[in-house]
């Protein structure tokens, strides 16, 4: 698998325009990037091919979907069977990530449920796949820090070489 292109201080103006602006038009983007209307079709087209841009959807918070409770759940699988544990927990509606770890775990999975006793079904749910040798869930308590991008990008915007 190729690592996506690395994106340079005229994509990261534009991402950064493009995030504080999500609907603006191509000639809005361009104002505020500080380039063509044409550079930022273009730049935009190549980011999302190379996968430096993954998605452009916006965040929903699942308690909007009627889950309020997040949690992280580590699990120890047999490695061989690492695809296919991947797959069956990607049938799992609640399950929002997985990532692949070093370490004491394998995988780290963040789900979310309707209530503590949705958590256990959903718990329960990983537990049952095959493949799948244990778990330990951690109830995310309070969100500290949200998932975010713009420091990264205005020290990219604010570097012209490297």
């Amino acid at each position: 698998m190729t690592p996506p292109a690395r994106i340079d201080h005229t994509d990261a103006r534009l991402l950064l325009a493009l995030a504080a602006h999500p609907r603006a038009t191509a000639v809005a983007l361009a104002e505020q990037a500080g380039v063509s209307r044409n550079t930022v079709r273009s730049r935009l087209t190549a980011l999302e091919g190379s996968r430096a841009v993954e998605s452009f959807d916006r965040r929903v918070s699942p308690a909007a979907l009627g889950y309020p409770l997040a949690a992280y759940v580590t699990a120890h699988v047999v490695q061989r069977r690492l695809d296919e544990v991947a797959a069956a927990l990607g049938a799992v509606p609640e399950v929002l990530e997985v990532h692949g770890l070093t370490g004491e775990s394998d995988l780290l999975v963040h789900v979310v449920a309707t209530d503590a006793d949705d958590l256990y079904r959903v718990a329960g749910r990983l537990l049952a796949v095959p493949g799948v040798e244990r778990t330990q869930t951690a109830l995310v308590m309070r969100r500290l820090v949200g998932y975010r991008l713009t420091p990264l990008l205005q020290r990219a915007a604010a570097r012209r070489h490297g």
